[in-house]
């Protein structure tokens, strides 16, 4: 891989808490825990130990971020703040955290990098 594109925002992605019991065990196949926590710019987001977030959770987290990269506040479908917003795995189990951070980098599509 050569990344050639510095992305205009980076993401910050936390375990934040179970709807069922205080565990994932016989839940969740990722075992996903309180505290974990996940990064990533415009790749699938890993956490410290280099591994990657749960597949499914990162097809709801996909839509939330394109938002996001094209100028849309996430107060707008439910979100805590303009760069946050709470989800629930599709298996209804683990409760995530996004939070983007703007870098000062030119939006892809809009910084001409194909001129």
């Amino acid at each position: 891989m050569k990344k050639w594109y510095d992305e205009e925002y980076e993401w910050d992605i936390e375990v934040t808490g179970f709807l069922r019991g205080d565990q994932t065990e016989g839940y969740c196949r990722n075992g996903e825990e309180i505290g974990d926590k996940y990064a990533c710019t415009y790749g699938c987001p890993v956490n410290k130990d280099g591994q990657g977030i749960c597949s499914k959770v990162m097809m709801m987290m996909f839509p939330i971020m394109e938002a996001v990269r094209s100028g849309g506040d996430l107060e707008n479908i439910g979100g805590n703040g303009k760069y946050n917003k709470d989800i629930v795995c599709p298996d209804g189990c683990v409760m995530f955290r996004m939070t983007a951070k703007k870098l000062g980098h030119e939006n892809f599509f809009k910084g001409k990098f194909f001129s």
